[in-house]
Formats: structure tokens, sequence, C-alpha cells
């Protein structure tokens, strides 16, 4: 514990970490209910267009030297229209919210306040941003799916406890390939808001 560190970036600054950022998010969302068949080419995609935003940020959770966690951030204004349409669609400026892209974190790092870190550092930034809400989707799987853990539990406590509230009205489908699958298919995504004090 001694050595776990948590810094932030912003932008290009990223730069150093993102292959070891992009094996992260391979990583930790292979496992349920994510079960991402991970693509670097899709990372290196994906995490530059954080890297090319210097509104963006990244918190970083390293132990020594190795990257053990890591939570992104960007306007929803600038995010892809999947994460968009839905709040268009019901009033909701993107303008107003400050998106969280992921929160990712290995599964020994877990139950040390980490979690709790990222949501804090990025609603921190998104305040001097100027920004009234925050605002990330998850996946929802179906009951019974073949692939879920007999001992897995949703992160929905972790996420009420810190003030966030599921929208089950912003909801959108966003497709990868699944660990079990021959190809993409879309996947059902709904949103947790909170609006900032």
């Amino acid at each position: 514990m001694n050595a776990l560190t948590v810094t932030t970036c912003q932008g290009a600054d990223i730069a150093p970490h993102r292959q070891a950022l992009a094996r992260l998010r391979i990583r930790v969302f292979r496992d349920y209910p994510y079960l991402y068949d991970g693509d670097l080419d899709y990372e290196a995609d994906y995490l530059g267009r954080y890297a090319d935003n210097p509104a963006s940020l990244f918190v970083l959770a390293f132990d020594g030297e190795e990257l053990v966690g890591a939570a992104t951030g960007q306007p929803l204004a600038d995010e892809v229209d999947e994460f968009r349409h839905p709040f268009e669609a019901h009033g909701i400026a993107p303008q107003r919210v400050f998106y969280y892209g992921e929160s990712v974190l290995l599964h020994d790092y877990r139950g040390r306040g980490i979690g709790k870190h990222f949501m804090a550092e990025r609603e921190a930034h998104a305040k001097r941003q100027g920004f009234d809400k925050v605002a990330f989707c998850a996946v929802e799987r179906p009951p019974g799916h073949p692939l879920e853990p007999a001992d897995y539990r949703p992160l929905h406590g972790f996420w009420q406890g810190l003030g966030y509230q599921r929208q089950p009205e912003l909801t959108t489908t966003f497709a990868w390939k699944d660990i079990d699958e021959p190809s993409e298919t879309h996947k059902p995504m709904v949103f947790w808001l909170k609006t900032l004090d």
C-alpha cells in the first residue's frame, strides 16, 4: 500500500502511459459484465480522442511503476453520438455534463478507496471547468447471463453511495466483441447522473 500513488494529467500528457492504459482497459474489461475481447487498435483510437482533448482528465493509480488503475473523463459535448444523443433527446444540454469514460482497477487493489478517489478527482475537475452535472454509463446484462460469476455483485450500491442515480430513461447501445462471440454486438448501456453542488 505504501507504494501506491495516484496522480492526474490532461490531454496529451497521457502519452507516456497510453499503451499501459490500453492494456489495462483490455485486462479489466475482459471480466464480467463487460466481457470485452480487447483490441489494441481500437484502444489506440479510443484513447486518442481523450489524449487530443485538453479538457479531458486522466486519473492514474500506480503501484511503484506499474499502472494498476485509471479513470478518465471529458466533456460530454466532445463524446460520440451514442453518448450525447440520450441527453439531447431528454432536453439535457451536453455542454452542461462532464462524462466519465471509465474506471478500471485491478482486483488486488479494490476495496482500498481508490475508486472513491477516482470519482472525487473527476468531480473536482468538472466543477473547476464549470459543469453542473457528471455522468457515466454502464452495461446491463440480462438476468441469468451464462458468463455471470456466482459471486458477481454490481456496483450500484457503491455509485448510489456517492450520490449517483441510475437514469433508466437515458439509455444507449454500444457495440464491442464479447469474449464468447464471433463478432461485435450491441449492448444496452444505462446512464448514471449526479448534479454537482
